[in-house]
C-alpha cells in the first residue's frame, strides 16, 4: 500500500478506538479530524433539532473547522477515513477534511462505526467529495475485528 494514513473524527471514542487498531494493524500515521470546537453532550443530541450536530448535518454545505493540518498528505498513498455515521452518512467535518486535500490517485478506504447505520450511503458520499481519489469498499467496525480487516486489506491491492 505504500506510506499509509489514518484520518478520523471521533466524537466519543468509539471510532478513535478502531483507527488506533487499523493504524497499529497497518503501521500507519494516526491524525484525528479534531473539531476547532469539540463538541459537547449537548451539541451531540441528536434528539434536539437545535443541537449544533442536528443543525450540521441538516445543511450540506456546513464544513466545521478544523483544528490542524496533515502537512505531508503528499506522502501518503492510502488513507484510511474514520467516522461515526451521523443521519445515515459522515459527520460534516470528514467533508471539510476531504475537502481540504487534493486526493487524486490516493486510495480512500472508509470505516465507521454506527449503532444502526449501515456506511452504504456514506460510501456513496463520500466519493462525490472526492471522485479522484481511488475509493476502496468500506466497513462497519462496530465489535471490533479492525485489525484483521486492515491487514486483510494489505493483503489485495
Amino acid at each position: 500500500m505504500g506510506k499509509t494514513l489514518v484520518a478520523y473524527f471521533s466524537a466519543g471514542g468509539t471510532t478513535a478506538r478502531a483507527a488506533r487498531e487499523v493504524a497499529q494493524a497497518t503501521g500507519a500515521d494516526l491524525y484525528e479530524i479534531a473539531p476547532k470546537q469539540r463538541y459537547t453532550a449537548a451539541d451531540l443530541d441528536w434528539r434536539d433539532a437545535s443541537s449544533r450536530s442536528s443543525v450540521e448535518m441538516n445543511d450540506a454545505g456546513c464544513r466545521p473547522a478544523i483544528e490542524g493540518v496533515v502537512g505531508n498528505m503528499g506522502d501518503y498513498d492510502t488513507v484510511f477515513v474514520g467516522f461515526p455515521i451521523w443521519w445515515y452518512v459522515e459527520p460534516r467535518i470528514v467533508d471539510t477534511f476531504l475537502e481540504s486535500y487534493d486526493f487524486a490517485g490516493k486510495t480512500l478506504i472508509p470505516f465507521a462505526t454506527s449503532g444502526g447505520s449501515g456506511i452504504a450511503r456514506a460510501e456513496k458520499s463520500l466519493a462525490e467529495h472526492c471522485p479522484a481519489a481511488i475509493w476502496r469498499p468500506g466497513r462497519l467496525l462496530n465489535g471490533g475485528g479492525a485489525a484483521a480487516w486492515a491487514k486483510g486489506l494489505q493483503q489485495v491491492k
